[in-house]
């Protein structure tokens, strides 16, 4: 495995669509475990409330299953108990994915992840230094404005009424 990478917004690997589509005052530096050309990929954003209602989990797994079997790069931070049961189906697929914590760079990675991260399937990328060891909803609002950012469609399994995830639906709205 690869040592991580950090990139600064001054860094010609920098993400073009975080420089079109987040104000140039929270270019953060990003931290990258794993291939950098999936960034290059089209992506799909997957976000999830938390608090996710039984009638919207089969078709948010179905949906994994679909994305799996198409191919297609899912960028999301796989936080929420949907969100990570989706990471899992799609860990069993060859598909790529790019996961976001909402924290730093994790100090070891999750078996699981081990064999996508050598097949150049996986990127774990953190907008986070390493002081940032805990998931926070501050951190959580932030790393999610920056999946969206990254995406090219943004797809939501289901949004809480006055929840952060609505707020976020919102703001892409709002954004175009």
């Amino acid at each position: 495995m690869t040592p991580p990478v950090l990139i600064k917004s001054s860094d010609a690997r920098y993400p073009s669509q975080i420089r079109q589509r987040l104000s140039r005052s929270s270019l953060p530096p990003l931290s990258a475990l794993g291939n950098l050309d999936l960034l290059a990929l089209p992506k799909t954003a997957l976000f999830c409330s938390a608090r996710c209602p039984g009638r919207a989990i089969l078709p948010a797994y179905d949906q994994a299953v679909h994305w799996r079997d198409a191919g297609r790069c899912v960028i999301s931070g796989f936080h929420s108990p949907v969100e990570k049961e989706c990471l899992q189906i799609m860990l069993r697929g060859s598909q790529p994915i790019i996961i976001c914590p909402a924290r730093a760079l994790p100090q070891r990675v999750p078996p699981n992840w081990e064999k996508p991260l050598d097949a150049g399937r996986l990127l774990i990328l953190s907008a986070f230094t390493a002081t940032a060891r805990r998931v926070t909803a501050e951190l959580a609002a932030r790393r999610n404005e920056l999946v969206a950012a990254l995406a090219d469609e943004v797809w939501f399994a289901h949004i809480a009424p006055g929840g952060e995830i609505q707020r976020l639906a919102l703001r892409i709205a709002a954004r175009g």
